[in-house]
């Protein structure tokens, strides 16, 4: 009998048209995660964050997760802790979409906004949720409709020009220093102590080179001292390089 009804689904699932299925379940498999966020609804982005899994709040986040699914096509649940969401990292799904990026077509790249669990369009270089499978418009972008998407995390290049890329880098330092401030102030620091031991490094060496040439041409018969002095200056400014590169490793790893 079970043989039967397994047949009977397989000669349904064969006929029923494929947007019809989609529009009720998401093809992937879910597994359950711990979402801090006291809100979590059908369709949102999650991402992993220092204090744990929340709805993705920031443009082209490059810790995206997985997406919100109630009606996944498959789903483990091991724990059954209060709190978990099943949440799809592969397949295609329902994700809720706004046009806060402007109207997105099939085949858009779609990545996560400023609203929380919220995709957009994405109109530049950075991380993308996957693929538009099909048009999606809005009369107002604060308008939260549900599109489905062809997983596939990745970081999506756009051909810009310098300036724009020099925005986008500066977008993401700003969002390294709100996300991770006390990483970003060690690497500020590390490379401030590099930049000063190359700095007074070569001013030393300058100043002894500088006095050594004048020198040498004061009084010829004392060149080798004069050049034993230089090369002690070398041996010195690279001891200075290499103690201030050394303080710097250490100030990473702490």
């Amino acid at each position: 009998m079970m043989n039967l009804f397994l047949v009977i689904f397989i000669l349904i699932s064969s006929l029923w048209p494929a947007k019809a299925l989609a529009a009720d379940i998401s093809f992937g498999v879910a597994n359950y995660l711990p979402i801090l966020d006291e809100t979590v609804r059908d369709g949102d982005i999650v991402s992993s964050s220092p204090q744990g899994f929340i709805l993705s709040k920031t443009t082209y986040d490059p810790m995206l997760v997985g997406v919100v699914t109630e009606k996944a096509a498959i789903s483990f649940n091991t724990t059954g802790e209060a709190k978990k969401y099943p949440v799809v990292s592969a397949g295609s799904v329902l994700v809720n979409v706004s046009t806060i990026g402007g109207p997105i077509k099939k085949g858009d790249p779609v990545t996560s906004s400023e609203i929380p669990g919220v995709a957009m369009k994405a109109s530049r270089s950075g991380f993308i949720l996957g693929t538009a499978l099909a048009d999606y418009e809005a009369a107002s972008p604060q308008e939260i409709g549900k599109l489905e998407v062809a997983l596939n995390f990745h970081y999506f290049s756009v051909q810009r020009n310098v300036k724009s890329g020099l925005m986008d880098i500066i977008k993401l330092s700003s969002l390294a220093t709100y996300e991770e401030p006390r990483t970003v102030f060690k690497y500020f620091v590390a490379a401030l102590i590099v930049l000063l031991s190359f700095v007074l490094g070569f001013i030393s060496f300058g100043r002894v080179a500088a006095k050594g040439v004048d020198a040498l041409g004061r009084n010829p018969l004392a060149s080798r001292m004069i050049q034993l002095g230089i090369v002690i200056n070398v041996l010195i400014t690279v001891a200075i390089v290499g103690a201030g590169m050394g303080v710097a490793v250490f100030i990473l790893n702490m």
